[in-house]
Parts: C-alpha cells; sequence; structure tokens
C-alpha cells in the first residue's frame, strides 16, 4: 500500500504546484489558457499518437482490453441515465453528474500508469484511451445535446467529433500501426519529445483548474458524482477485467483508468452547451482531492485480486 502511495505521490505533488502557481502573483493569468489549449490541441495529441504508433497489439491483448472497458462505458452510461429521472425530480443538474461520473482524466491515468509500470502500464492506458475516447465523446455530446434544450445539428455534432485533436491524434497513430507505415525517425523523435511534456505539463494544469473552495462545501450532486466515477466504476471495470481473464498488470492498469476522476475538459462542453458548469467544476475539484485517497485503496485492492 505504501508503495502505490509513494509512486503515484510525485502526480498529486504536481497537480498542487498547480494550485499554488495558478494563485501566485508571479504568473500572467492568460498562461492558463494558453497552457491548456497548447496540451489539448498539441501535446496530448503527440503523446496519444506517440504511444499508438509504437504499441504492439497483439501483445497487450487489446481487443479484449478494448471491449472491457467499451462495456465498462456502456454500464456507467446506462446506470447514470436510470439515475436521470431521480436527479430530476431532487433538482440535481443531471448533464453535469453524468458527464462527471463518466468522463476520466486521461492525464492523470497515463502519469500514474507509466510511474507504476512503465511503457507497458503507459500502452495499456493508450489501448483504453483509444477504445473509448470516441464512445465517450459521442455519448456526452449526445446526452448534452439531447438534454440541453438547445437546438444543436448533426452536422455541428459530426464536426465536433471528426475533429476533435485527440480523436485524430489516437487515431492516426492506431492507423500508422496497423497499416505498417513507418514515420521518419526525426519527426517521431520530435513527437516524442513533445509527448514527454504532456505529462508534468498537463497535470500542473489540472490543478491550476481546481476550485478548492469548492471542496469544502460539496453538494449532494457533488457526493453522487465521485460514488459514481471513484467507487462504483472501478468496481465495474475490474469486475469486467477479471471475468475476462487479463493478465493481472492489465487489470491494474484498467483499474487505474476507471478510478481516476472526471476530466476537465468537460466543463467547457458544459459551459457551452447549456449544463451546469460550475457544478462540473465542483465536481472535478473535490473528485481530484478524493484519488489522492481512493487511487491507492483501488490499486492495492486490485493487486490483491488479481495476484499482483
Amino acid at each position: 500500500m505504501l508503495i502505490i502511495f509513494e509512486s503515484i505521490l510525485p502526480i498529486f505533488l504536481l497537480v498542487v504546484i498547480g494550485v499554488g502557481l495558478r494563485r501566485a502573483p508571479v504568473i500572467h493569468e492568460s498562461l492558463w489558457s494558453g497552457l491548456e489549449q497548447f496540451g489539448y490541441y498539441v501535446l496530448f495529441p503527440a503523446l496519444l499518437f506517440h504511444t499508438m504508433v509504437k504499441i504492439d497489439f497483439a501483445a497487450l491483448d487489446g481487443g479484449r482490453v478494448s471491449f472491457v472497458s467499451l462495456i465498462a462505458v456502456g454500464i456507467m452510461t446506462g446506470v447514470s441515465l436510470a439515475l436521470w429521472p431521480l436527479l430530476r425530480r431532487a433538482g440535481m443538474p443531471a448533464t453535469s453528474v453524468f458527464q462527471t461520473a463518466t468522463r476520466w482524466n486521461g492525464f492523470m491515468a497515463l502519469a500514474i500508469g507509466e510511474k507504476l509500470a512503465g511503457h507497458e502500464g503507459l500502452a495499456v492506458i493508450a489501448v483504453i484511451m483509444a477504445a473509448i475516447i470516441i464512445p465517450l465523446n459521442l455519448i456526452n455530446v449526445g446526452v448534452m445535446v439531447w438534454f440541453s434544450g438547445q437546438s444543436r445539428s448533426f452536422k455541428t455534432f459530426a464536426i465536433r467529433i471528426i475533429t476533435n485533436p485527440i480523436i485524430l491524434g489516437s487515431g492516426l497513430g492506431v492507423v500508422l500501426n496497423i497499416a505498417g507505415i513507418p514515420v521518419y525517425d526525426p519527426v517521431l523523435t520530435t513527437i516524442g519529445l513533445l509527448a514527454a511534456a504532456s505529462l508534468p505539463l498537463g497535470l500542473v494544469n489540472v490543478g491550476a483548474g481546481l476550485r478548492i473552495a469548492d471542496a469544502l462545501r460539496p453538494s449532494g450532486a457533488v457526493i453522487l458524482s465521485v460514488a459514481l466515477k471513484l467507487v462504483l466504476f472501478p468496481i465495474v471495470a475490474v469486475s469486467l477485467a477479471l471475468t475476462a481473464g487479463l493478465d493481472s498488470q492489465t487489470v491494474l492498469m484498467i483499474g487505474l483508468g476507471a478510478a481516476v476522476p472526471t476530466a476537465m475538459n468537460g466543463y467547457v462542453l458544459a459551459r457551452q452547451m447549456g449544463g451546469d458548469a460550475e457544478l462540473y467544476a465542483a465536481a472535478a475539484t473535490v473528485q481530484t482531492v478524493a484519488a489522492f485517497f481512493t487511487i491507492p485503496v483501488v490499486l492495492y485492492l486490485v493487486a490483491q485480486l488479481a495476484g499482483g
């Protein structure tokens, strides 16, 4: 347990550094929005491309990993939608609860996976991302379109999906890998340098986006989002992975992917499409703080169950 805690501590310390720097008077406010855009459009896609283009999918049993991940997302989607009538009657903003229960922080999962299991851990998380990024975006955008009460054309919906830089980066890497098309080595090295910068900068930016005051007075909707994302999601994903007979290291990484808090970029979607952006920011903050304690517990229990 202590080893797991110490392994992920540097990840959370980077988040804490982001919290402190955002509130320090030495850095201009404009840096953070620029860093967020740079990470979203350049660094994170570079990391996913670089990882996916070098993965040995056969060695990772990518088919079963993808299948388990997709089923887990499907179950969480079903549970969250089933709660919809109860949330509406309780006056809770259901779209933001849905988003914070199903989205996940890829930056954190990749960083912890690499810390715990090196390139193999990074590769498993990348396979999970490649499998669920498109479905998750389709589901969440679709839910926002359907329940926001605002008119959104199919064309707008399709453009939002096919121009997503994360989808483009991971998709291109998969295509080149499967097709056996080599990438010119200096180009791949350049992309690798960008990829190396993505995780630390991304985690610092996660910290910069947190709203610490919200963690001190969580609402019922925020607490529900924590229970769904940090407790139920790992239980569902790990149960499926064990049933599928995956090896212990892969089960551990699947558990990690399910145990990380929600992604910060859902806040932008909530703000743009009529959701409760304030609730999303509060839920993301509380989940990130809680995950500092829940992730080591989840990883320890998964390691015991999987025999790792």
